[in-house]
């Protein structure tokens, strides 16, 4: 893993306990705020290591919020202010010797319309090895762009116009296409807010199979406002309301036997 803090913290992660190695990432009592508003109200939650963690619950209720607190993408937003604890590996992210550029190059994140660089296919995937210098000349690159884009199937689609804008692809495969970019960098967490809610059934069932072979390598955190996807695609799930977690655990209990009834209400179709 390569480390975005100092030595101690090194130190720390070999130190950490057999039984938290299960855990990738954790948030403990984690609130949020924007300027005066509260967004998030002491959040905790565990993210399984090579899982599937779904966040569900309506529109407003904190899943964005908190997905963007994974890689500290808040830090852009003005007036946003953030409590508590999130930990990568027994790492504290928030501490303040962390270097966030090296921090989301180990949680990458794919968003909710696919957005490819303004660049070639082959520079889309290529970009972050680069600039994380990943890579030591032209033909490691070469073979890394194309391991990746086969890693999303993508490679026998494309291989012949790697020069061509990623724009040029139809929309499935461009948000195949912001998968790849987001592993070619080797994260440990992969972050994706609602994947697949601008693509056609047929392209979502192709990146629904797709994150179901990466969750075999990468840990996944996906926002859904479809319950089926929920459901298909995850191995544990988070119901959010209003800014608190009303409920996680395995998605077949969370699904299927919930132990709260809200949550029974929100998945049955009562509200949201």
């Amino acid at each position: 893993m390569v480390s975005f803090m100092t030595s101690q913290a090194d130190i720390k992660n070999e130190n950490m306990e057999d039984t938290d190695r299960e855990i990738r990432m954790k948030a403990r009592n984690l609130s949020v705020f924007y300027g005066e508003k509260q967004a998030l109200f002491d959040i905790n939650l565990d993210i399984q290591t090579n899982k599937v963690t779904a966040l569900i619950g309506p529109s407003g209720c904190g899943k964005s919020t908190f997905i963007r607190c994974l890689n500290r993408m808040n830090d852009y937003v003005e007036g946003c202010r953030v409590a508590g604890k999130i930990e990568l590996d027994g790492y504290d992210i928030y501490e303040k010797n962390v270097d966030t550029i090296l921090l989301r190059q180990k949680v990458g994140m794919v968003f909710q319309k696919p957005n490819p660089f303004p660049k070639s296919i082959y520079e889309n995937v290529a970009y972050g090895p680069k600039i994380h210098h990943l890579v030591s000349g032209k033909a490691e690159l070469d073979q890394l762009v194309e391991q990746t884009l086969r890693r999303v199937g993508l490679w026998e689609e494309v291989f012949d116009r790697l020069d061509a804008p990623g724009t040029s692809l139809s929309g499935g495969q461009q948000q195949r296409l912001c998968i790849a970019r987001a592993i070619a960098t080797e994260p440990e967490v992969i972050l994706m807010d609602e994947p697949c809610s601008a693509l056609d059934p047929i392209a979502t069932k192709i990146v629904e199979d797709l994150i179901h072979e990466l969750a075999q390598r990468f840990t996944i955190v996906i926002i859904t406002h479809s319950m089926q996807q929920a459901e298909r695609v995850s191995d544990y799930t988070a119901f959010f309301h209003l800014g608190k977690i009303v409920e996680s655990g395995r998605t077949d209990q969370i699904f299927h036997d919930p132990g709260n009834q809200q949550t029974k209400d929100y998945i049955g179709g009562k509200f949201g």
